[in-house]
């Protein structure tokens, strides 16, 4: 077959395989357009999950008769003048940008009233073959309307491949909900098969007017045990709400990020999530959030993905290492928004309440006897195993009752239930505590903080490991060399494709230290970052804080529970223990009340 040029339609049709998926890429295209062009209201109408029809009308600024057909053209925009305007794109989209490849593989019609027109309102069908008639004048307020029928109606290959009407349905409602948790300001009513199934006041611009619509699209559990964050640093800034750790999802369905208002999906983001909760989420438990990036438009591109579902950092690390911050330190904050206090490794003085542990503390470091050990060796042994002693400081004398004490943040202690939970009044009703789970997470961020304080103690090892990895992964460890020492891994490059283990952390001698490096020279190849040392330490030292902390039935006094009570204000990530699990809550008042009948 001769080289040739192809026609007009048919570059429009491949086109379309890059932006129309499906009816819910349409409607995000077509909802994109519409923001940009200003509007405060969307009333968008489905029918057959979107295959058959799919309509959106707008407020929006409108577009004049004479520009209708440049919508519908190729490379028509109204939005890019110049390479400098590419580079710094404010907008969601270009209007026009999708439209012709929507119009290609479907029967779109474009109906427009420009607000600064002359008041007249003009309608355009456009066709598969690229070719329109005139506009024609119709009847529509102020704004614009468009409507996509029989979508894939010439493309029976992709047709085929569209799921059921509920199946794209759902999706269609995944974009309506993207979309509204951006622009809190923005009125959204959504219809299918005539029926009104979303409808959406338009709320404040301020960054707590999404709190409601938090709860009307992501449910009620989610705006109940949410955490607010707001921090900045420079020209970044990011806001919005992370469910709590202890109230993590089975499915990562609730993950929404948004860079200067735009859903994306970006790997370097997610690894900085992944990161920042991978001390406090359950085992196959997936964070949720609604988070908002926003940084300068010349520090991102956006036109790495004709869907601009991704993005391209121009300083990606930075944008890691500011994420992975704020969030930890939320996350330590906890519900009680207290200010994160390092906790006492050593106390110089007397009294203290002891909460023994039950169990003898075991041992940290099991080194075979031809190894020898090295001064940082017994230093962080003494650190750990005395830290696993440690008792608890009394905020108060021992001899003050619990209504003399004062007013704490988790309250006074009353009473231990069933010997497993401890019953504290507050200002506003009752806090319930695992005492275990608690105990255990303040005995766990004791344990990494004598750890860190210590540095990282090496363990040569008797036989050198050889370890077998590809050539990049072998290639990144000349830069990262320095880095991995400092975490406790000595490696040296003995081969194009083989890499020689000397030292260990001591905590991880006895871990399968093959799998370990290879898992983490494999991170550093593919992203930059890799956890996997830090999270082999904190499992050794999570089963450590775990076997050491108060088991259920031991009876504490009022001063010990007081203690604990006190110790858990000053630690970080309380909210939850060492896997997951909550451990304490709140019980307001008028809750018991409500209980009780109260007040009718």
């Amino acid at each position: 077959m001769p080289i040739q040029i192809l026609p007009t339609h048919l570059i429009s049709q491949i086109a379309a395989g890059e932006v129309v998926e499906r009816p819910a890429a349409v409607l995000k295209e077509l909802i994109e357009n519409s923001l940009d062009a200003q509007c405060q209201n969307l009333l968008i109408d489905v029918e057959h999950g979107g295959i058959k029809q799919l309509r959106v009308r707008d407020d929006g600024d409108g577009i004049p008769a004479a520009q209708l057909a440049l919508a519908l053209t190729r490379h028509a925009t109204s939005k890019v003048a110049s390479l400098a305007d590419l580079e710094a794109v404010t907008t969601l989209g270009f209007r026009g940008e999708a439209l012709p490849s929507i119009a290609a593989v479907s029967r779109l019609t474009l109906t427009s009233h420009a607000k600064n027109g002359d008041g007249s309102a003009w309608t355009l069908a456009g066709a598969a073959d690229g070719d329109y008639a005139a506009p024609r004048p119709a009847v529509h307020p102020p704004g614009t309307s468009v409507e996509v029928r029989d979508l894939f109606f010439n493309i029976p290959a992709r047709r085929k491949f569209l799921r059921t009407a509920k199946t794209e349905f759902e999706h269609v409602q995944q974009v309506v909900r993207r979309l509204a948790l951006a622009r809190p300001d923005l009125g959204v009513q959504l219809r299918h098969e005539g029926r009104t199934v979303l409808e959406l006041a338009p709320l404040g611009t301020e960054p707590t007017a999404l709190l409601p619509r938090l709860a009307q699209l992501l449910g009620e559990p989610f705006a109940a045990h949410t955490l607010r964050l707001d921090a900045a640093a420079g020209e970044l800034h990011v806001q919005g709400w992370v469910l709590r750790p202890a109230f993590a999802r089975s499915q990562p369905d609730q993950q929404f990020f948004y860079v200067n208002g735009r859903m994306v999906r970006d790997k370097v983001v997610l690894h900085a999530v992944r990161q920042a909760f991978s001390d406090v989420l359950q085992h196959g438990r997936h964070p949720a959030y609604v988070l908002f990036l926003t940084l300068p438009p010349r520090q991102v591109d956006v036109n790495v993905h004709p869907a601009k579902s991704e993005v391209r950092f121009r300083h990606s690390r930075q944008i890691h290492d500011f994420l992975l911050h704020e969030l930890h330190k939320r996350l330590a904050q906890g519900i009680l928004n207290l200010p994160v206090v390092p906790p006492v490794i050593a106390p110089a003085r007397a009294p203290a309440l002891t909460i023994a542990p039950t169990v003898a503390a075991p041992a940290v470091v099991n080194a075979p006897a031809a190894a020898p050990r090295q001064v940082n060796d017994e230093r962080a042994r003494y650190q750990i195993e005395h830290t696993l002693q440690q008792p608890l400081i009394a905020p108060t004398a021992s001899s003050l009752e619990p209504a003399m004490l004062a007013p704490a943040p988790l309250g006074v202690a009353l009473a231990q239930l069933n010997g497993v939970y401890l019953l504290a009044q507050t200002a506003t009703g009752l806090v319930i505590v695992d005492i275990h789970a608690a105990h255990e997470r303040i005995g766990y961020e004791r344990l990494k903080t004598a750890w860190l304080a210590g540095q990282v103690a090496r363990q040569a090892l008797l036989l050198p490991v050889t370890v077998p990895v590809s050539r990049p992964e072998a290639d990144v460890l000349v830069s990262h060399s320095a880095w991995l020492q400092r975490l406790g891994l000595v490696i040296d490059r003995i081969g194009i494709e083989q890499v020689l283990v000397r030292e260990v952390p001591v905590l991880l001698q006895h871990t399968d230290i093959k799998r370990l490096v290879a898992d983490v020279l494999a991170d550093l190849a593919a992203t930059g970052y890799s956890t996997g040392v830090e999270e082999a330490l904190h499992a050794v030292l999570a089963t450590l804080a775990c076997h050491s902390a108060v088991r259920a039935q031991r009876q504490l006094t009022l001063a010990e529970m007081n203690a604990l009570l006190h110790e858990m204000t000053t630690v970080a990530r309380i909210d939850q223990c060492n896997h997951g699990r909550p451990t304490w809550i709140a019980i307001e008042q008028r809750e018991l009340d409500r209980w009780f009948a109260r007040g009718r």
